[in-house]
């Protein structure tokens, strides 16, 4: 009986310390979505725990079009800047702008748009929203781009225009015929033999009109949502815009981290308490071109980010499973 008095207490003190234990746990850290390349995973520290033989393989691999307007240039101003800012990045992140050479991502930038039916605006989503399905099908198809792998389209301002009907369903069209697999792929007759893989968007943010049907924050659920059902990549222009580095989020942000309810610009502010080439980089208009800060920007963070968030996608397309 005085074992088993003892046993009771030794159990009865177990369940008191699991108790206690549960009341003071700690939440782990939110899984990084895997294929949504976000606020999450556009910083600089999540960039350089990428294994480095993954950053080569997709610069050696991956061949890259790219057509936007001014917002997009946030991707390719901070790709053009990121090589020259710190030691070794010249090599690993070393890119060319239409015109290829060895060792370098190949980064073919506005070179869509040109492939647009006669009297189609095909200069970013935003113009015709249907344009790209056929302007993309047309470049495909040139045996001129047969070595291009990767596609991506941005949008200019996302509010009112139709992501269901014609953005997603106009992805999964292109992606059922050139993706892995995907019809016009082969060796036949008017297939091409390298498949494609498209990076998706989300929109910019748009200062205290994020909120609300059609708007920014519910366009770019729309197609987070497609993302937590199908295994493609989306670079997430409205969720880097709307989170300060420290990752809050701002429902009222602007494209240039301008925020009423934080009381003025959280980048700007975040730039100016950090070292350039230590923290930060400047953005380039070309390789090895001119400073500029993303169109719409005052601050190279923004530009900054969304090159990190680039760099994460090709890394897992590369094979990565990004932990």
């Amino acid at each position: 009986m005085r074992v088993n008095a003892r046993f009771s207490k030794f159990i009865f003190f177990l369940l008191l310390l699991t108790s206690a234990c549960k009341e003071d746990a700690v939440e782990p850290d939110p899984i990084i979505p895997t294929f949504i390349a976000g606020h999450e995973v556009a910083l600089e520290e999540v960039l350089r725990s990428i294994p480095m033989e993954y950053i080569t393989k997709a610069r050696d691999q991956f061949h890259v079009v790219y057509q936007h307007t001014s917002h997009g240039t946030h991707v390719s101003y901070g790709i053009f800047g990121l090589q020259d800012y710190k030691s070794g990045d010249g090599a690993l992140f070393a890119v060319s702008n239409n015109d290829l050479q060895p060792g370098k991502l190949d980064f073919r930038d506005y070179a869509l748009a040109g492939y647009a039916p006669p009297g189609i605006d095909a200069a970013d989503l935003s113009r015709d929203e249907t344009a790209f399905i056929q302007t993309t099908r047309n470049f495909l198809d040139d045996p001129h781009n047969s070595e291009i792998n990767v596609v991506m389209w941005s949008w200019c301002n996302i509010a009112g225009h139709d992501v269901e009907g014609n953005y997603l369903t106009g992805m999964d069209s292109l992606i059922n015929e050139y993706g892995p697999g995907g019809s016009r792929i082969g060796t036949g007759p008017g297939q091409r033999v390298n498949a494609v893989q498209f990076i998706f968007m989300t929109g910019h943010a748009n200062q205290n009109a994020n909120s609300g049907s059609g708007n920014p924050e519910s366009q770019a659920e729309l197609i987070l949502e497609y993302f937590r059902n199908n295994n493609q990549f989306c670079l997430d222009y409205y969720g880097i815009d709307s989170h300060c580095m420290a990752g809050k989020y701002w429902p009222d942000a602007g494209d240039n981290g301008n925020s009423d309810s934080y009381g003025g610009n959280y980048y700007e502010d975040w730039q100016g308490n950090t070292t350039l080439g230590v923290n930060y980089y400047e953005n380039k208009n070309a390789p090895g071109g001119s400073v500029t800060y993303g169109a719409h920007n005052t601050q190279h963070i923004t530009a900054n980010r969304k090159a990190y968030a680039f760099w994460w996608i090709l890394a897992r397309m590369a094979g990565w499973e990004g932990n």
